[in-house]
């Protein structure tokens, strides 16, 4: 029999992000009831259609590649930021939704981040990804037999 390791493991990375959607869809009900004039759907369309995607593929491709790199599972998911922020940029700069200036970014043409802040925002995101993929994809992946 046939246990498909491979879709074990996608689900197994997919159902944190997958679960914290409709948390990010509250944004956009509070931009319809209160009229905010940010256009916030614009920015969710990357995490919501690409995230729980590179989630699920990250977790198959750790399964695929730790008999041979014996990579912490933490570790391995704290390398996706390094992924996943670049290619938000790029896509939040292509919609028209960030821009990128000569001492921050801002975005909707409203909220500036400057450079100083991005950096250590970046570091907490790798270390908050270390520790959820160390502690909650981990359990999924045990749950679900393939850790």
């Amino acid at each position: 029999m046939n246990t498909h390791p491979y879709l074990r493991a996608y689900l197994a990375g997919i159902f944190l992000p997958t679960f914290v959607l409709p948390l990010l869809l509250t944004f956009v009900i509070l931009r319809l009831v209160l009229q905010v004039p940010v256009p916030v759907e614009q920015a969710l369309i990357f995490p919501m259609a690409v995230v729980p995607l590179l989630w699920g593929l990250w977790n198959v491709l750790w399964l695929w590649s730790s008999p041979r790199t014996h990579l912490p599972l933490g570790l391995h998911g704290a390398i996706l930021p390094f992924l996943l922020m670049p290619v938000g940029a790029t896509l939040a700069t292509c919609l028209g939704v960030l821009a990128i200036g000569s001492h921050g970014v801002t975005w909707f043409q409203v909220c500036q981040v400057p450079y100083t802040l991005i950096a250590p925002m970046f570091l907490a995101a790798v270390a908050g990804y270390y520790l959820v993929w160390k502690y909650v994809v981990g359990f999924l992946n045990g749950v679900l037999g393939i850790a």
